[in-house]
Order: C-alpha cells, then sequence, then structure tokens
C-alpha cells in the first residue's frame, strides 16, 4: 500500500486530540461508541482518541489508519484499551474487510479528509452486515448561503486543505451518507465549540443503517 505520512500534522494533531478531547470531544466520542458490540471497523482511527470509548459487548476493534506517525501512536493506544483492537494500515475507500464482516462503522473526524466520501461510504456500507450501523461525528457544511459556508468555500480553495491533511470544511456529509443508502436514524447537528464561527465548527452526530435484516446491535 502507498504509504500516507503528514509528518507536520500528525505532531499537532496528537497534542490538539487531547485538548479538543479536553474541551468536549471525549463526550461526543462516548456517545459515539455507546452501546455497540460485535465487530467493529473505525475507519481513520487517528492516534486512537475512540479506543477507550468502546463497550465490553465490542468482541473486536478493526482499527484502519494510513498516517504512519498516527498509526504507530494509534497501536500504543491499543495496547491499553479494554477492547481487543488491531491498528491496521488501510484506506478508507479500499477497507482491509470481507463483504459483511463486520457489525458496525465509526467514523469519527475523517470524512472531512477523505479523498472521495462517495467511496469511502461506499466501502462501509459494503463491510457492514445488512442492518449494520454506521456511527458519524464529523465537521461539516454550515447552514446554506450563510456567511459562514461562504468562509468555508474560502478556506477550502486556499490553504486549509493543505495545512490539515486534505481536510475540507465544506462537504454535505449528511447528503453523502444518505447517498451512500444508509438511512439516517439519529442525526444531531451542533457547533463546537458551541460559540464559534471556525469553518470547522459546524458539527452533525448520529447513527444510519444499512438497510437489511433487522439490527441485533443496537444502542
Amino acid at each position: 500500500m502507498a504509504a500516507v505520512s503528514h509528518p507536520v500534522f500528525a505532531r499537532v494533531y496528537e497534542r490538539l486530540s487531547v485538548a479538543m478531547d479536553r474541551a468536549g470531544t471525549a463526550e461526543f466520542r462516548r456517545d459515539l461508541a455507546a452501546g455497540l458490540s460485535g465487530r467493529v471497523i473505525e475507519i481513520g482511527a487517528g492516534n486512537g482518541r475512540m479506543f477507550s470509548h468502546y463497550p465490553l459487548g465490542v468482541t473486536e476493534v478493526v482499527a484502519v489508519e494510513p498516517e504512519r506517525r498516527l498509526r504507530t501512536a494509534a497501536q500504543r493506544a491499543a495496547s491499553t484499551a479494554r477492547v481487543p483492537v488491531t491498528v491496521v494500515d488501510g484506506l478508507a475507500e479500499a477497507l482491509p474487510g470481507g463483504d459483511g464482516e463486520f457489525d458496525a462503522a465509526v467514523v469519527a473526524l475523517v470524512l472531512c479528509t477523505v479523498p472521495d466520501q462517495a467511496s469511502a461510504l461506499a466501502e462501509a456500507r459494503r463491510v457492514l452486515r445488512p442492518g449494520g450501523e454506521l456511527r458519524f461525528f464529523e465537521h461539516v457544511a454550515a447552514e446554506r448561503h450563510s456567511r459562514l459556508q461562504r468562509a468555508q468555500r474560502l478556506v477550502d480553495a486556499t490553504l486549509w486543505p493543505t495545512l490539515f491533511a486534505g481536510c475540507h470544511t465544506n462537504r454535505d456529509t449528511v447528503a453523502a451518507i444518505e447517498a451512500a443508502g444508509f438511512v439516517i436514524e439519529e442525526l444531531r447537528r451542533f457547533r463546537f465549540p458551541a460559540a464559534s464561527n471556525s469553518p470547522s465548527s459546524p458539527c452533525v452526530h448520529g447513527r444510519a443503517i444499512k438497510p437489511g435484516a433487522v439490527n441485533q446491535h443496537r444502542a
């Protein structure tokens, strides 16, 4: 697999993710994992900040992370997780898993950076069993025609993706999830931080289902 390396961003993100969790994202991560069970694939695991939140009903987490430094940090985090976590190299657009192999897929602050959202979500759908869940926590496009969305378009066209390892602030991720064939069952929209006008502050948090058999692992 082609190596993915963003060493400057990775160093910054290792510190930033800890600060963000202290400021409130840890709560969002805990809610994201609540009630999960069975086999879970985490797409874009970063430095492993989700690992401590998986409940004991999870029998295995396969954590996919392409960036070398972050993957090494994730491996360290996996060694202290309370559920089995296997950290692997891989891309969201070509997940290491068979069709219908997982009970749930988790994405946390990653769909903003994948080169092709449609391909990544199609892969997530492929590896989920019918009735399996997609849990998501992402920053997304602001309200249409708003001043903040205009700012998002500006920063996405300039330095933001270069500085933040391909991150785009103006993606309609909810629409992309639905276009991939998922049925959204829970959705919360908010800003983080609450009073911020940062291009990355509009967020969504929710749960979607791959249509099929009745889900046996719902929260």
